[in-house]
């Protein structure tokens, strides 16, 4: 039935009718985000296996690759963030969550063959931007459907869940590829150079039926709310607030450092802690994602800016403990602080995104956390090629770190002077 009245913040509207629709949304919203992290990410464990079949990549090359999705997906959500106030926010997730098959059956065919040449694997690897485009108009169409109450709580559950994709890509990925999942239907097993039989392509074939199910499940499921579509220009309107540029920063500092890490982490495993053949780079993103939520929540109860504050100096601290024990070889230690480093990641990226909404209207909060998402999303290529940059000069990630850690400290005086001390600009 068509939604013909949407007044979230009148309290009978929404307990009569708003909360059930809202929800109904919000449930088939978050495994089409979930799937479109996991194809975002696919290149951050495909990428380590490729010189293991046959391929010849150097080690930039494979940054590259794990690097490019993170470019993509962040000018792709430069656009896709007005595309549910222009065509409908129904229509745009079906759209966007179908065009997952893209990569996902390319990157399947193309693995096979060692001989595919970089500059293919690196279109492939662009591809999968889209999935990474996919959470700014995921997170602006949803963003609508909740009264302000209940934004953080809502937002924090569609990006959390939706973030777990990075997990789920990185923990699934070693397992799958190992199992002939498909027999011969989409094609023949490689061989490592240890003898190891693999059908790498099973990474992204994967997905292939759970994309074509969640993509029919949005055309049917999902509204177009009323009186929400609005003109590229009535948008564009939050480019004059000096807030959508102080938040992006933040954003960028919390959900940057998310995407970037989880990009990374696997390769940068390898790098530092070559020894190490358990496969645990699934376990930051794993925290990361399933405190967003949290983070949603307890910013709803004590506010997102003293939320962001106190979280900020953990950040900083969990990255000089990466820094001493990477030093210091101690790769239990490297994993715990990466682990804490990730879980204050989650909780800024919720407690950011609950600050938005309080900050601007509702007309204005759904684009600005759009673009802001658009910003920080390039973190998933610039962290990995930071680090690259860092290990070709000195041999360590150390120095990149050292970098971020200026990024934070300068971020915990932003987010304490125009929100959460005393006499802030906006109490949030």
């Amino acid at each position: 039935m068509r939604i013909t009245k949407w007044t979230p913040e009148d309290e009978a509207f929404w307990n009569a009718e708003g909360k059930r629709h809202a929800n109904r949304n919000l449930w088939i919203s978050i495994p089409a985000l979930f799937l479109a992290f996991a194809v975002w990410q696919i290149w951050s464990v495909v990428a380590v296996q490729l010189n293991e079949v046959g391929f010849n990549f150097s080690s930039d090359e494979l940054f590259t690759l794990a690097a490019l999705p993170g470019l993509a997906g962040a000018t792709l959500r430069i656009f896709f963030t007005f595309m549910p106030g222009i065509v409908g926010g129904k229509n745009w997730t079906v759209i966007s969550t179908a065009a997952l098959l893209i990569p996902a059956i390319g990157i399947g065919i193309a693995v096979q063959n060692p001989e595919t040449s970089f500059t293919t694997m690196a279109i492939l690897a662009a591809l999968c931007g889209i999935g990474g485009g996919n959470f700014s108009s995921s997170m602006a169409n949803i963003s609508f459907f909740y009264p302000k109450k209940s934004k953080g709580t809502a937002n924090g559950l569609n990006a959390g869940i939706g973030n777990l994709g990075v997990s789920a890509i990185q923990f699934l990925t070693p397992i799958v590829i190992t199992l002939g999942a498909f027999g011969g239907f989409v094609g023949a097993s490689q061989l490592k150079a240890d003898g190891t039989e693999i059908w790498l392509q099973n990474a992204a074939f994967i997905w292939i039926i759970p994309i074509a199910i969640t993509a029919i499940a949005a055309l049917f499921g999902m509204d177009n709310l009323p009186n929400t579509k609005q003109s590229l220009k009535d948008q564009a309107a939050m480019f004059k607030h000096k807030h959508t540029w102080i938040m992006t920063w933040l954003y960028t500092m919390c959900f940057g450092s998310f995407i970037g890490f989880g990009a990374a982490f696997p390769l940068l495993i390898k790098q530092e802690f070559p020894e190490i053949t358990i496969q645990l780079a699934f376990l930051g993103p794993l925290v990361g994602a399933a405190v967003r939520p949290v983070g949603g929540w307890v910013s709803d109860k004590l506010g997102g800016a003293i939320v962001t504050f106190w979280d900020i100096i953990l950040m900083i601290i969990a990255t000089f403990g990466v820094i001493y024990f990477i030093n210091a070889h101690n790769f239990t230690g490297f994993l715990i602080m990466f682990l804490v480093l990730f879980f204050t990641t989650g909780i800024a990226n919720g407690s950011t995104f609950r600050m938005i909404p309080m900050i601007f209207d509702a007309k204005l909060a759904a684009p600005v956390l759009g673009f802001t998402a658009a910003i920080a999303a390039y973190g998933a290529y610039f962290i990995p090629k930071i680090f690259s940059w860092s290990i070709s000069k000195t041999g360590s990630v150390s120095l990149s770190l050292y970098i971020l850690i200026g990024y934070y400290v300068i971020s915990l005086f932003i987010c304490w002077y125009y929100y959460s001390r005393k006499n802030a600009e906006i109490k949030c």
